[in-house]
């Protein structure tokens, strides 16, 4: 902990570069001497000014739900951890190596309903999707930072334990960008919040962020009971959690609450390895005389899906857990977006 706190200071000088070349980035859009691409029609932004882990994924299907019954809705990503370039309109062909799992996991709870693409040139991608529906609303994914895109509203993630207003520029600390960058949402949203949280939290946490001016909202995890895709039905109370997310925290204090965790931790969006999933699997093997299941999370699962009988992950108690993302006042959360959303 001291070494990281030692390291992050000595790093600060080149915060400070970065400072200076996300000021002049910013004011080149900002004053229009560099020109975004206003999306037409409806067009729904979901980002950070941090890196990684903050429920970017969740909060993604949890507006597509609200919408997609009765509004034509697409979504856009990056693909992350792709080993492809360009635009792809995903289909059922596509794997976690084709085009993410965070893209793959949204057509896998949705492809019936509606279009999800990857695209790194996020300009290039709505008028791609465009072609396909005029009219819809997009919904683009970690897309915050690309001032060549404009969007028509912007939803700005940060998580309760890390709040954007304490940290600093990279990599001194974990923001891709300036606090002020706030500035450019329409709503935030605190993630990750307890379940139990009092009135007089979440009054300081607003106090915190009031500056900013934007009306704050705070969501919670939802966990559903683990799913089998290995070789039972029964998840048993001794786990070994197997997670290549960027904070697995907040599920392994869950599974704590009822369970007896052995935790193996990879980095986000990792691509598993057959070596790596043999250990797992060995580590199982030495687990003989008791009963134990394997969980990882349902993004990890995107990736594990391909190599499922290759590797023989269905000879072995496998199990993903879903998440939900749970809104606190949720009506008037639904109704800003929904209110967004119908205007003309």
């Amino acid at each position: 902990m001291k070494f990281n706190i030692m390291l992050r200071r000595l790093l600060f000088p080149i915060s400070l570069i970065w400072w200076i070349v996300t000021c002049v980035r910013n004011f080149l859009f900002d004053t229009s001497l560099l020109k975004s691409y206003n999306i037409p029609h409806k067009s729904i932004v979901v980002g950070n000014l941090s890196v990684g882990g903050t429920g970017k994924t969740p909060m993604v299907i949890y507006l597509t739900k609200l919408l997609y019954e009765k509004h034509e809705l697409q979504i856009l990503s990056r693909g992350y951890g792709r080993k492809t370039n360009g635009y792809l309109l995903v289909n059922e062909d596509h794997t976690s190596i084709d085009v993410g799992d965070e893209p793959l996991l949204y057509f896998t709870k949705f492809k019936k309903n509606i279009a999800i693409a990857v695209s790194e040139n996020r300009a290039d991608g709505v008028q791609q999707l465009r072609k396909i529906q005029p009219k819809s609303v997009v919904i683009l994914d970690d897309a915050f930072q690309h001032r060549k895109i404009k969007a028509g509203f912007s939803v700005l993630l940060t998580t309760y334990n890390s709040l954007f207003s304490h940290d600093f520029l990279l990599p001194a600390g974990n923001l891709r960008e300036l606090r002020s960058g706030a500035q450019r949402s329409d709503i935030i949203v605190v993630t990750k919040c307890p379940l139990n949280m009092t009135e007089i939290e979440k009054s300081n946490v607003k106090s915190e962020l009031s500056k900013y001016n934007k009306p704050i909202y705070f969501s919670g995890i939802s966990y559903s009971d683990p799913i089998s895709f290995g070789n039972t039905a029964y998840c048993s109370k001794n786990v070994l959690l197997v997670t290549g997310i960027a904070k697995p925290e907040p599920l392994i204090e869950f599974l704590s609450e009822t369970s007896r965790v052995e935790h193996i931790s990879y980095p986000d969006h990792h691509n598993f390895s057959v070596n790596e999933i043999q250990k797992i699997h060995e580590k199982i093997d030495t687990f003989v005389s008791e009963n134990w299941s394997i969980i990882t999370t349902e993004k990890d699962y995107m990736r594990l899906l391909p190599f499922k009988e290759k590797w023989g992950l269905s000879n072995y108690p496998w199990f993903y857990i879903p998440i939900e993302m749970k809104i606190d006042n949720e009506n008037a959360f639904n109704q800003l977006i929904l209110d967004y959303v119908r205007t003309i």
